[in-house]
């Protein structure tokens, strides 16, 4: 079952499972600073209470829910919510075990030379920096990224990225790291927005007007994610769509920064290129 959700969009329901396609902007647990900003729980719960509603349940005391991963506030893409903590404790064994499939799409910065590569970087909280991570190669957690290019355009490259550990921000932090941060991404080396005028030569500004941003947030998205039913055991695996930003520009970028010729990469074998740091 799917459609939509107090604004979201379902790409899956039933008893145990609440698939989202979670749009960028939005938090998935409540901010410490502010709790009443929305949610994906808050708005969860209240798709819940909904369905009680019309089934004639007025009181509908459970309508908890229980997210088994975590995407960043400006990341869209495919979001799961458990619906018992049955279910939460069953996929989080899952995401502990490394059994979870998680891809995601990556624009970055600059052009990869490499059709496909792997990413073995531990990564740790920055010393320095409140909120944000870094490569920390004696007091950091083990992570691991594959990549492999999907599209390469004049100054971007367009990535499947396949994350085999879930640290904090470690899809920045590792493109940051083998020097291709994402495209927008700011604290981890970014720029703030991606600009028509910065893609079409022929671009002429509107006088008195400025310029809006095709895309002014993390040019990241979960593209996709396969794990094992909790209640039946069949494994089942969701695709989100692209949103409209990214699609706007990765749109500008095949009709205006086109490479000539650019030939399209090789399927990924098991023998992925080594990436890290050289210090």
């Amino acid at each position: 079952m799917s459609g939509p959700m107090h604004g979201l969009e379902i790409l899956y329901e039933d008893e145990a499972l609440l698939v989202i396609n979670k749009p960028a902007g939005l938090l998935v647990t409540p901010d410490r600073w502010d709790p009443g900003k929305s949610t994906v729980v808050r708005l969860a719960q209240m798709h819940r209470q909904a369905q009680g509603r019309a089934m004639g349940d007025q009181s509908v005391d459970d309508t908890r829910v229980w997210p088994v991963h975590r995407l960043d506030r400006e990341t869209s893409g495919v979001l799961v919510v458990a619906k018992s903590a049955h279910a939460h404790a069953a996929i989080s064994q899952q995401f502990a075990h490394a059994k979870v499939h998680k891809s995601y799409l990556g624009l970055v910065g600059g052009r990869v030379p490499d059709s496909e590569g792997r990413i073995d970087l531990p990564i740790g909280m920055h010393p320095s920096k409140p909120g944000l991570m870094t490569i920390r190669r004696h007091h950091g957690k083990a992570a691991v990224t594959c990549y492999r290019v999907v599209e390469r355009f004049r100054g971007f490259t367009l990535l499947n990225l396949q994350p085999e550990t879930g640290r904090t921000h470690q899809l920045r932090v590792h493109l940051r790291a083998i020097g291709f941060p994402l495209a927008i991404d700011p604290p981890y080396g970014g720029s703030s927005a991606i600009f028509l005028s910065a893609l079409k030569p022929s671009y002429k500004p509107k006088a008195f007007h400025e310029e809006p941003p095709l895309m002014a947030r993390l040019t990241l998205h979960a593209e996709a994610l396969r794990l094992v039913h909790p209640s039946h055991g069949r494994t089942m695996a969701w695709v989100a769509p692209l949103p409209k930003d990214f699609a706007a520009v990765l749109r500008n970028l095949r009709r205006f920064q086109q490479l000539p010729a650019e030939p399209f990469p090789p399927p990924p074998d098991a023998g992925g290129k080594q990436e890290g740091l050289q210090r």
